[in-house]
């Protein structure tokens, strides 16, 4: 599957804040123009980015305060 966004933005899955920017991130930021239909495919597309993006955070922190 190829990219359907790029950006010059590297955000750090490990992060906290650069995790929440992207979750707490609206779907109008991806789509400020489109339908109601539009924006809700693409609330669909990333919400298991943003639940991948958690998890691996989580993952993180608990590897970094249990060493």
């Amino acid at each position: 599957m190829s990219a359907i966004y790029s950006s010059g933005i590297e955000p750090d899955p490990q992060s906290a804040r650069d995790v929440l920017a992207f979750v707490l991130c609206p779907v109008t930021v991806f789509a400020p123009a489109g339908s109601e239909e539009e924006r809700a495919a693409i609330a669909e597309m990333l919400s298991p980015a943003k639940e991948e993006a958690i998890r691996k955070w989580m993952e993180a922190d608990f590897l970094r305060t249990a060493n």
